[in-house]
């Protein structure tokens, strides 16, 4: 188990240190800013939707590694599935997460993402395990409207 537990922390510190998808999506369809004021984490999310696909996600994370590991490895996971799959997902995640259902996505599903499983054991740092995926659902939820030219 500590070969397993090490190899869950390089995921959270590669992630980390060396997030994907960061920064702004210049074309975003829907956006949202969220913030965890249990521990000052500041992230926000852009994405492009379109015909029901996640075309495109960026994210901005200020605050620890887990939230920022965890939008990181969410931008990987959502690219390029529809909004209600990402949106499901994100459900199934945040209750295992929270411990409520253990067994909701399998290993082959949940990739990378199993690492922050871990962080169950620390009920602090669910909260910024989860905060990607909230921002996610909020902003799929809201929309920017288009300017008419």
């Amino acid at each position: 188990m500590p070969l397993l537990n090490e190899l869950y922390q390089e995921i959270i510190i590669d992630h980390s240190t060396s997030p994907r998808n960061e920064g702004n999506l210049d074309l975003a369809t829907h956006s949202t800013e969220v913030h965890n004021v249990t521990c000052g984490d500041e992230l926000a999310v852009s994405l492009f939707v379109s015909d029901d696909l996640i075309r495109d996600i960026k994210f901005r994370a200020q605050g620890c590694s887990i939230s920022k590991a965890s939008g990181s490895m969410m931008t990987e996971k959502v690219k390029g599935i529809s909004v209600s799959e990402a949106i499901e997902f994100s459900k199934k995640l945040q209750k295992m997460l929270n411990n409520s259902e253990t067994h909701l996505l399998d290993e082959e599903t949940i990739g990378d993402l199993v690492a922050l499983l871990g962080v169950k054991r620390f009920p602090m740092r669910v909260k910024c395990a989860t905060l990607p995926w909230h921002a996610l659902e909020r902003a799929l939820q809201s929309p920017i409207p288009c300017l008419k030219v």
